[in-house]
């Protein structure tokens, strides 16, 4: 087991389930401490108990992205627990749609723009001002989507919209903030082994039928896929990685 992370400490947003629990539970494998971040503490601390099960370091912070004070507390709860932030992953995110877009309400357009948009800005902004001020600076891998800047699905267009803001954030953040030692990236997952990829009603082996016909790949992507692109991003394999956008969508966007 390699440990690219020992003695590093990694904020992941998002970690109750999904993509932000494996993107943590990797991290911690290979060494960190991980701050696990997001909403509703019953999930995260289920999260933090997986690690500490696993012989590693995590600690919950509640947190709701879309607060500005909530997330300068929790960066600074990260740094007053572990003494620096060398990584963050920020992956909170919702998802609303499914419909043709006039058929959206203000508030699920609302929702998107302030968790899934202003969220990583926030976010985005308490971290580089923190890792800046470290000797060692620091790493920050955003979580968009290949639904945005790669491609767009119909029913889909607000979510599509809300994470191509991310992947263009990220890519202006990452210009402006390399030279403070704070390096910035993206990942894009397509649709992932959780239940955010089955359709209404279907089951496990419905969406594994239609990925097998529909997805160049024939199958989703699994979160330990999505959480290995995470790490090398984070990664000194990655150093010279600056502003990109990883797309990990089995070739659906290609």
């Amino acid at each position: 087991m390699q440990a690219r992370f020992a003695h590093k400490t990694v904020l992941v947003t998002g970690a109750g389930s999904g993509l932000g629990r494996a993107v943590a539970l990797a991290f911690a494998a290979e060494g960190a401490r991980v701050a696990v971040a997001g909403r509703t503490a019953a999930s995260l601390d289920e999260t933090a108990a997986l690690i500490t099960w696993a012989g590693g370091t995590a600690a919950s912070f509640v947190a709701d992205v879309s607060s500005p004070p909530a997330v300068r507390a929790m960066v600074a709860g990260v740094a007053e627990r572990y003494g620096s932030l060398d990584v963050a992953v920020n992956n909170a995110g919702v998802f609303r749609g499914g419909a043709p877009l006039v058929e959206l309400s203000e508030d699920d357009w609302q929702t998107l723009i302030s968790v899934n948009v202003t969220g990583v800005f926030h976010t985005l902004q308490a971290e580089i001002a923190l890792m800046r001020t470290q000797p060692s600076g620091g790493t920050i891998v955003n979580i968009a989507s290949n639904l945005g800047a790669h491609a767009r699905r119909p029913g889909l267009a607000a979510y599509a919209a809300s994470k191509a803001a991310v992947s263009v954030l990220t890519k202006g953040a990452a210009l402006d903030h390399i030279r403070d030692g704070v390096r910035i990236n993206a990942v894009s997952p397509g649709p992932l082994d959780t239940t955010m990829s089955l359709g209404p009603g279907e089951s496990e082996a419905d969406r594994a039928a239609r990925m097998k016909e529909n997805q160049p790949l024939g199958r989703v992507s699994t979160t330990a896929e999505a959480a290995a692109a995470v790490l090398y991003l984070a990664s000194d394999d990655a150093a010279s990685v600056v502003g990109t956008d990883l797309v990990i969508d089995g070739g659906a966007s290609a």
